[in-house]
């Protein structure tokens, strides 16, 4: 019963949440806790880290594809073709992930969820080499 409650609560962050820009248009937000329940929820998404390779190859979530912000302007995005999968943005703090969201919105993608950065994430991490 608690786990159905904490999944409505979190539906509703997804379907309310806070918004950037207008309701028709727009991202939600909600923590690293709610994504972590998410991701464990959910099974077609897509975990987005928006930092630099070199952030990314130090420590990210598993699973996670790297397309740093700032390489995402007003061109189509091969690695998310899909504009209606559920999409679920991380930085490092926060910040370049809102920037990226609000991008990701404007290219036409509908299902988009900021969850701040990788210094609040609770869950497991990994490195890799290039």
């Amino acid at each position: 019963m608690m786990k159905q409650g904490a999944l409505f609560l979190l539906m509703l962050f997804l379907f309310v949440g806070c918004t950037e820009t207008s309701s028709e248009n727009a991202y939600s937000q909600i923590t690293a806790d709610e994504a972590m329940v998410l991701m464990e929820e959910e099974e077609d998404y897509t975990i987005l880290d928006v930092r630099t390779f070199e952030e990314f190859d130090e420590r990210h979530i598993p699973q996670a594809i790297c397309i740093p912000n700032e390489t995402i302007g007003e061109e189509e995005i091969s690695a998310l073709p899909d504009k209606d999968q559920l999409i679920l943005v991380y930085c490092r703090s926060g910040n370049r992930s809102k920037q990226a969201a609000e991008k990701l919105v404007q290219l036409g993608y509908t299902h988009v969820v900021e969850f701040g950065g990788i210094n609040d994430w609770p869950g497991e991490t990994v490195s890799e080499e290039r």
